[in-house]
């Protein structure tokens, strides 16, 4: 009987030479994703497109309404000052000063009257989501009357079911949607993983929700109701 080859066995334990690019790839250091520390009351500053792009679709209707913008989760003032660069008057409000000169410190909840007709913010995410919010700042925007609201939110929020959300939105639908069509990028980072858009409720709009497409670069003849 010959003697079995050991040719497998000389192959299997040979060292390997690597190709000259793997010796480069493993002088890079380990990647570990980077950890976000979350701002405990969802503060995400506003880009000045995103708040611009809406006033190019709805401007007309704010100055029809008249009178002055309340943002009651001003912050910083990125989405108040792109309001009074286009002329609008604004008050300001929010839970904490985050060095918006004219702050008025209140909780939003602690309102029991709007200082104005219309609101227009960015508001924490937590406090208007299905799962952690239970919808509450829109119940509490509904609770105080107000004629005008639009809130920038994700745009998968619209779609929540749990925890009311039905019974929230058949009772206090919105009137218009705005499905932005770009990503807005809140924190810098670039590549922002979710699609946004604004939302508006009006207290004088009769029929059904129309929604429509919003461009970063101002006004466009595609900007129709979609059919």
């Amino acid at each position: 009987m010959s003697a079995a080859s050991t040719k497998a066995l000389f192959r299997a334990t040979k060292p390997r030479r690597r190709h000259p690019a793997q010796k480069l790839l493993g002088d890079f250091p380990d990647q570990v994703k980077p950890s976000e520390a979350r701002d405990p009351l969802d503060y995400d500053p506003t880009p000045p497109e995103a708040t611009s792009a809406f006033l190019a679709a709805e401007g007309a209707r704010l100055r029809e309404i008249g009178g002055p913008v309340w943002e009651p989760a001003v912050g910083g003032g990125h989405m108040a000052d792109e309001l009074a660069r286009h002329g609008f008057e604004v008050i300001g409000s929010d839970l904490v000063d985050r060095g918006w000169s004219g702050v008025r410190l209140q909780s939003f909840y602690d309102f029991a009257a709007p200082p104005a007709d219309i609101l227009i913010t960015n508001p924490p995410y937590c406090e208007v989501s299905a799962r952690d919010g239970h919808g509450r700042w829109l119940r509490h925007i509904e609770d105080l009357g107000v004629r005008y609201a639009a809130m920038l939110l994700n745009w998968d929020w619209i779609a929540a079911r749990i925890n009311g959300m039905d019974d929230l939105h058949a009772r206090f639908p919105v009137s218009r949607a705005y499905v932005c069509c770009w990503k807005i990028d809140f924190r810098g980072g670039g590549s922002p993983p979710q699609r946004n858009g604004w939302l508006v409720w009006d207290a004088d709009w009769q029929g059904e929700t129309v929604l429509r497409r919003l461009f970063r670069d101002g006004p466009d003849g595609r900007q129709g109701a979609l059919i």
